[in-house]
């Protein structure tokens, strides 16, 4: 296995994940010929220790929620190795993959979208006992109705439908099905995106109360640093299909290094007015990500980073630590030890610290 799968918890890891890739062709003309592809998870590698939470972040089409699918098998992957309790899933098929649902669930970010209208609460949180054939102690209405009440809705309302719940509701509907077996682990693809921001302090902190009383093992989805803050052990930062920054949570928010998770925690709104005039600066990232059909060479970050020198267009960085527990891909990280000291020729046309970095009045 890859060195960056290797925890240092002598604990072993729930969930591995090496080299893991996900291409999805692109096809043309009437043969439908391959003449491209889009790179949406392209060699990532982790672990999640029982218990923890890693918390995984990005902009909008990095790859997360594509990566959350693939640990989940909902995906089959291009490439790389996929390892739960020391057993490879890499490619089992859906029938050998049954058996493991129990122990792997899936939290969808869209709650109006993930629940059939046509069917009631009931027969939505009871369909894993169905599927999996198995019979609760004291029948699957009382289990769906100890559900229903372990995430907050009254029981009563087994036999109501999606449709007569709040956007906030309905979510908790989603995490009380994907707890219904008593999972191992959990990932939960942006599950308060969708939710107005007065809800989604309620949901987190339900999925933490959840873990604690039932010992659960969290992937959590988002592209907001703020949603995950509290609930995170470890944070992995994604960029255009790759892990550029992943580290214990306090160090990650404290002394980030890689440019881009930089310009991410520069940008979280602080409502507190006091704390939001000892901010100096706000990074402006210029332009989007680039396309994952034809990404950049070498740093894929390259062509949006104030600190972007020739090596980091021909050469990619490898995610290396350096601090305890602390990996970063980047030639000139912030916060440590430049890895590239000799190459101090910028790139034309990189956008200056100048550029970037606007003080705030």
């Amino acid at each position: 296995m890859s060195d960056l799968t290797k925890s240092p918890d002598p604990v072993e890891p729930l969930l591995k994940v090496d080299g893991l890739v996900k291409h999805f062709p692109i096809k043309k003309g009437v043969l439908q010929r391959t003449v491209g592809a889009v790179q949406a998870v392209d060699g990532i590698s982790f672990d999640v220790r029982p218990g923890e939470t890693l918390g995984v972040v990005g902009e909008s089409g990095c790859g997360k929620s594509t990566m959350g699918r693939l640990i989940t098998r909902l995906l089959e992957p291009t490439g790389g190795r996929v390892e739960f309790e020391g057993k490879d899933i890499t490619h089992l098929s859906v029938g050998q993959m049954r058996p493991l649902r129990k122990d792997v669930q899936m939290i969808f970010q869209d709650p109006y979208s993930s629940l059939n209208p046509r069917h009631t609460i009931g027969t939505i949180v009871g369909a894993p006992f169905r599927l999996q054939r198995v019979t609760p102690e004291g029948g699957v209405k009382k289990s769906v109705q100890e559900l229903l009440s372990l995430v907050g809705l009254n029981p009563e309302h087994y036999n109501r439908y999606p449709h007569e719940f709040s956007g906030g509701q309905r979510q908790r509907i989603g995490i009380a099905r994907a707890l219904a077996l008593k999972p191992r682990l959990v990932v939960a693809d942006e599950p308060v995106s969708a939710l107005d921001v007065s809800i989604q302090a309620q949901v987190v902190n339900l999925l933490d109360d959840l873990q604690d009383e039932l010992g659960l093992t969290y992937v959590i989805i988002a592209h907001d640093l703020s949603v995950i803050r509290h609930v995170s052990d470890r944070i992995a930062v994604m960029y255009l299909g790759k892990i550029v920054e992943l580290s214990d949570r306090q160090p990650l928010y404290e002394t980030p290094m890689h440019p881009y998770t930089k310009a991410l925690l520069s940008a979280v709104p602080v409502p507190d007015p006091k704390r939001r005039a000892a901010r100096t600066s706000r990074i402006l990232l210029r332009g989007d990500v680039p396309s994952p059909i034809s990404p950049p060479s070498g740093c894929r970050f390259h062509t949006r980073c104030w600190k972007a020198t020739t090596v980091c267009k021909t050469t990619e960085p490898p995610l290396l630590e350096l601090a305890p527990a602390h990996r970063v891909a980047c030639h000139h990280p912030e916060n440590a030890q430049d890895q590239q000291p000799t190459d101090t020729e910028r790139l034309a046309g990189a956008p200056t610290q100048d550029e970037v970095v606007r003080t705030s009045e």
